[in-house]
């Protein structure tokens, strides 16, 4: 017997991973062949002016928007003549607050002659599930308004630095704005969100070593439309406003930021760039610098300087040569459109399928409690039983299938989690998927052994069950697994190369 089940679950096995494999699309990112050639490693900005050094004071500020307030961060030079050029800081993902977002570059900005201001992130239309980049255009557009009002800044001098998913609003803002003075783009992804986000995941999992078979959860993840709606954001499409910005462009990226696609990015500006007849762009790319642009958990000074020195010298620094510059960039593969899903796309109706398997696994077993006991109550003889231990295997069917979705469920969201905020843990993404296949495989097994009890009943008896309800708790319990188990098949569970 014992050498028929692990047969047999090993044909379960195989036929669970064809079926993951038949149902989804693969992952297969395209190579990027055509690296982005720097003319120089030296990043230093021509025509930048001579730096100086003020002490800087900071004010709080109300800024008025369309039904709220928030406040903000004015940071400026003290004895600074002007009138100054200034910037308007966009923020990333997250809350963005200016109590600790921007810091380093609006201090080391405002010490060399330049007037910043930090807003806090409007948050009471922002959330995981409903962005609108354009709304929040113009939103920050209100706190560039204010700025222009500060005194001692000169109003056609102030320009907006956006990083990561504020690069995404920045466009929005110069293409309305044509007297915005100049656009800073820090680790800006450029391609629309859903792109990005495989994209990011793709890196990350490849740079911490995780196993192949994960690889297949990244288009039907990020292709699936998320249960309860929303995440319309996720195919923004930046393009048409960059073709439509006219100021000069400063785009930075750290070149050991594997997150973003720093070459595809940076030829897309240049390219979008050019349909709008604009030729006043800097691309540079700072040696061992991450996502946030720092090296060793603070901000390139080379960084800070090169900045400084374009915001302050626009517009003769417009023109500095060479025009890309700094580290060699690494980029692997193409960000491209991921491929949608042929099956299980709607998030709904994923979350339909898991929990009407869930229903089946409870359902059958209080269906059948509920026959017994009624007779009993009318005092009719009980044909409905199942055999003994029949009832402890079908506990550990339903309870084995339910931990590997709820294992798998734990298992995305983790790793999503860590690729969002740029962290590793090796015991999480390795370790994790270990444990997930494990239980799944577990749960294909105890499926095998009650089939076979089925098929070859102990001494001649019952078998698995007697009578119809005795019957419809068992296989009830079987369907409701097997559905679990297909759905877990579809995420990768037990892909096996196929």
């Amino acid at each position: 017997m014992p050498y028929r089940i692990a047969t047999s679950s090993v044909v379960g096995v195989i036929v669970l991973a064809v079926i993951g494999a038949f149902m989804g699309p693969q992952w297969d990112p395209v190579p990027l062949n055509d690296p982005l050639v720097v003319a120089s490693s030296s990043t230093a900005v021509t025509y930048a002016p001579l730096a100086q050094t003020y002490p800087v004071r900071e004010s709080v500020v109300t800024v008025q928007l369309d039904g709220t307030t928030i406040e903000a961060r004015i940071t400026e030079p003290v004895g600074a003549s002007g009138p100054l050029p200034a910037v308007v800081f966009v923020h990333g993902a997250g809350t963005g607050e200016y109590s600790r977002a921007f810091k380093a570059q609006a201090s080391a900005l405002a010490a060399s002659g330049v007037v910043t201001m930090v807003p806090n992130k409007r948050l009471d239309t922002y959330s995981a599930r409903h962005r609108d980049y354009v709304q929040m255009a113009a939103d920050y557009a209100a706190s560039v308004q204010t700025l222009r009002h500060w005194p001692g800044v000169a109003p056609t001098k102030v320009g907006v630095y956006s990083e990561s998913e504020g690069a995404w609003i920045a466009p929005v803002m110069a293409a309305d704005d044509p007297g915005l003075a100049f656009v800073v783009f820090a680790s800006a992804p450029v391609v629309p969100p859903r792109q990005q986000a495989a994209f990011a995941m793709d890196s990350y999992l490849r740079a911490t070593g995780v196993p192949n078979t994960v690889f297949r959860a990244i288009p039907r993840a990020v292709g699936m439309s998320l249960p309860g709606g929303g995440f319309e954001y996720f195919d923004f499409d930046v393009a048409p406003y960059q073709r439509r910005m006219h100021q000069p462009v400063f785009v930075a990226y750290g070149a050991h930021d594997a997150s973003m696609p720093m070459v595809q990015g940076a030829e897309q500006i240049i390219r979008d760039l050019a349909i709008a007849g604009n030729g006043q762009y800097q691309v540079r790319y700072y040696a061992g610098a991450d996502h946030g642009l720092k090296v060793d958990g603070e901000v390139s000074p080379d960084f800070l300087r090169d900045l400084s020195g374009w915001i302050r010298g626009l517009p003769a620094t417009a023109q500095s040569v060479p025009q890309i510059a700094g580290a060699t960039p690494h980029q692997t593969y193409w960000a491209a459109p991921s491929p949608m899903p042929r099956w299980l796309g709607d998030g709904d109706a994923v979350l339909a399928v898991v929990a009407g398997a869930v229903g089946l696994l409870v359902l059958g077993p209080l269906v059948g409690l509920g026959v017994t006991g009624w007779r009993r109550v009318r005092g009719r003889p009980v044909r409905h039983r199942l055999a003994p231990g029949v009832a402890g295997r079908l506990g550990w069917i339903g309870g084995l299938s339910v931990a590997t979705v709820g294992g798998l469920v734990w298992y995305l969201v983790a790793v999503a989690r860590l690729a969002l905020d740029y962290e590793r843990n090796s015991v999480i993404v390795q370790g994790g998927w270990v444990g997930v296949r494990l239980l799944g495989i577990a749960a294909v097994v105890a499926c095998v052994r009650l089939l076979d009890l089925e098929r070859h009943p102990r001494h001649d008896g019952p078998g698995v069950a007697t009578g119809v309800w005795g019957h419809v708790v068992v296989w009830s319990v079987l369907a409701g697994a097997l559905v679990l188990l297909v759905v877990t098949a579809y995420w990768g569970v037990f892909q096996l190369g196929i």
